[in-house]
């Protein structure tokens, strides 16, 4: 599978109808954002050590993100309860999304062997990929994302969005 061929900067977020359940259980399709931005990370599993750094620093900074109008998403093949349970423990208030069988993670190409990469895509309020970044490293990124976040909105807005 090409990962240039799957995601491409500028073009349309795939997989848009694809619908997935949230820790409550509620039946969510990324098209359902439009109109905002969006930061989408997928992650390997809940609960274990990078995965939970991660999702502490995202949840740390989700009122910075919420001032940008940007939505956060984290994607793991986690059952709903798991997420629960995950989201619970750790006080995670966004929406973490169970993708079982890898369908969400196939179409953004992070899906291999049965397993997801750790890997964010923003999306702009059209949901077009703006940014992708792969092979992350935990520690920091949600920083590293809110940065351009802001840097996002900063141009869009000097150029009269």
């Amino acid at each position: 599978m090409s990962v240039s061929n799957e995601v491409r900067i500028g073009e349309p977020a795939p997989a848009l109808s694809i619908e997935l359940q949230d820790q409550d259980g509620c039946k969510t399709r990324l098209e359902q954002a439009r109109g905002r931005n969006v930061v989408l990370y997928f992650y390997p599993r809940d609960d274990t050590p990078g995965c939970t750094l991660e999702s502490k620093e995202f949840a740390a900074l989700e009122g910075q993100f919420r001032a940008f109008d940007c939505e956060l998403f984290g994607v793991s093949p986690d059952s709903v309860a798991s997420h629960r349970q995950f989201a619970s423990k750790h006080r995670l208030t966004f929406r973490l999304l169970s993708d079982p069988q890898g369908e969400l993670a196939q179409a953004f190409a992070v899906w291999s062997g049965g397993r997801v990469a750790r890997a964010t895509f923003v999306l702009d309020r059209e949901l077009r990929v703006r940014r992708a970044l792969r092979e992350v490293n935990p520690r920091g990124h949600a920083q590293q994302v809110l940065d351009f976040v802001r840097s996002m909105i900063e141009s869009h807005r000097m150029l009269g969005g």
